[in-house]
């Protein structure tokens, strides 16, 4: 299992056991993932690091003052 977090900027968009699709956005030099429809964004990935799965699932959602983390857990 892989797990990746992504930054949602508003709660209550996903909730923990929900299946997410993910869409892959290439860069230039790397590339960086979204919950579709728009709901988180990943950071930025090498090739090497890329994301394979084209599904996962919502394990938790975590707040701090910076805001809301979706952490998905991905069958890798």
């Amino acid at each position: 299992m892989r797990t990746e977090t992504f930054k949602m900027e508003r709660p209550n968009l996903v909730k923990a056991g929900d299946k997410v699709k993910i869409i892959e956005r290439p860069g230039t030099s790397s590339y960086s993932y979204i919950i579709d429809p728009a709901v988180a964004m990943s950071g930025c990935y090498q090739e090497r690091d890329r994301i394979l799965s084209e599904y996962g699932i919502v394990k938790e959602i975590q707040e701090n003052n910076r805001g809301f983390y979706v952490i998905v857990e991905f069958d890798e």
